[in-house]
C-alpha cells in the first residue's frame, strides 16, 4: 500500500491552545474520508500544559550520579558503543550538562522510575527539545482519549479520519515483535523497561520506528501502524531541533535561553496527513 504524507504548518502551539480548532481548522480542505490525521504528542502535551520547571527542581544524589558518572562515562562510553551511537552524540554525552542534567534525571525519576532515568534520553516519554527555558514536556496520560476527541470533532465536521498520536521516540522490531520505549495503549507493542528496549534493540539489530501512541477510528496492524507513525514523523521534522543540543545549536544561545518568541519564529508542522493510495492495476494487451 502506498502512502501520500502531506505535512501541515501550523503556528506553535503555547499552553492553552485550542488543539481541537487547530488540528480542524489547519486541515479544513485537505482532509478527506478515509485519511489518517497524524499528530505529534509532544505538541498535544506543551498544548494541554503538561510541563515541568527543572529550574526549580532539587536534585537527589541518584539524579546526581546519573548526570555525571552514568550519563558521561557509561552512556558515553561502553553502552553508547554498544548500542552504536553516532560520534557527535557520543560527545555530547560525554560532556553531559552536570547540574541541568541532574534536574532532569531527578524530573525522570519522579515521574517514569529508575528504568526509564537510566536512558540517555527522552525518559518515559519526557522531552526537553522545542520548548523555552528550562521547560520539559510530560507525555499524555490519556493519549487514547485525546485521539478520540480529536476524532469526534472531524466526525461532526462529516468526516470519516483515524487519529494516530505520535511519538518520535523509538519502537524497536523483529518479525511480529514490537518493544515500546514506555507503555502505550497500542495492541502489539510490548514493554520491557525502560532503557532495556533502546539497549536490546539497538544492540541486536532490530528495525527502529516511531512510536504511535495512541490510535482512535481504525484497527491496524502492529506493523502498519508503526509504518504510518514512522511516515508521519520523518516527514513532519524537527522544529528547532531533534533534540535540546540541536534545538540550542540552531539558535545560538545557551541551555536556558530559548524563549517562546524564538520558538515562534521556526516553521513548526505537528499536523501529517497520510492517505492511501490504491496501487494501480497494470493493464494487459494482447
Amino acid at each position: 500500500m502506498k502512502l501520500k504524507a502531506i505535512r501541515v504548518k501550523t503556528g506553535y502551539w503555547r499552553p492553552g491552545t485550542d488543539y481541537v480548532r487547530e488540528i480542524v481548522d489547519a486541515v479544513d480542505g485537505i482532509v478527506k474520508d478515509g485519511d489518517i490525521v497524524t499528530v505529534s504528542e509532544k505538541a498535544l502535551s506543551t498544548a494541554k500544559g503538561l510541563l515541568v520547571d527543572e529550574s526549580t527542581v532539587i536534585a537527589g544524589w541518584l539524579a546526581r550520579f546519573l548526570s555525571s558518572f552514568w550519563m558521561r562515562k557509561i552512556w558515553g562510553g561502553p553502552l553508547g558503543a554498544l548500542t552504536k551511537l553516532r560520534e557527535h552524540t557520543l560527545r555530547r554525552l560525554r560532556n553531559y550538562p552536570f547540574q541541568e542534567g541532574a534536574a532532569h534525571k531527578q524530573v525522570a525519576l519522579m515521574r517514569a522510575g529508575l528504568l526509564q532515568a537510566l536512558r540517555h534520553y527522552s525518559e518515559g516519554g519526557i522531552d526537553a527539545s522545542n520548548l523555552p527555558y528550562s521547560l520539559v514536556s510530560l507525555p499524555l496520560g490519556s493519549a487514547g482519549a485525546c485521539a478520540e476527541e480529536i476524532r469526534l470533532a472531524f466526525e461532526r465536521m462529516g468526516r470519516r479520519v483515524t487519529v494516530v498520536v505520535v511519538d518520535g521516540d523509538t519502537t524497536c522490531s523483529r518479525e511480529s515483535l514490537h518493544l515500546s520505549p514506555r507503555r502505550v495503549d497500542v495492541p502489539g507493542l510490548v514493554h520491557v523497561g525502560g532503557f532495556l528496549t533502546f539497549v536490546l534493540g539497538r544492540a541486536l539489530g532490530f528495525r527502529s520506528r516511531s512510536t504511535p501512541i495512541a490510535v482512535s477510528g481504525s484497527r491496524f496492524n502492529p506493523d502498519w501502524v508503526l509504518t504510518l507513525a514512522n511516515v508521519a514523523h520523518r516527514v513532519r521534522g524537527h522544529g528547532a531541533g531533534r533534540t535540546v543540543w540541536d534545538m540550542v545549536e540552531f539558535l545560538g544561545v545557551g541551555l536556558a535561553e530559548v524563549s517562546w518568541e524564538m520558538l515562534e519564529r521556526i516553521n513548526h508542522y505537528p499536523i501529517v496527513v497520510l492517505r492511501e493510495l490504491a496501487p494501480k492495476l497494470k493493464s494487459h494487451v494482447s
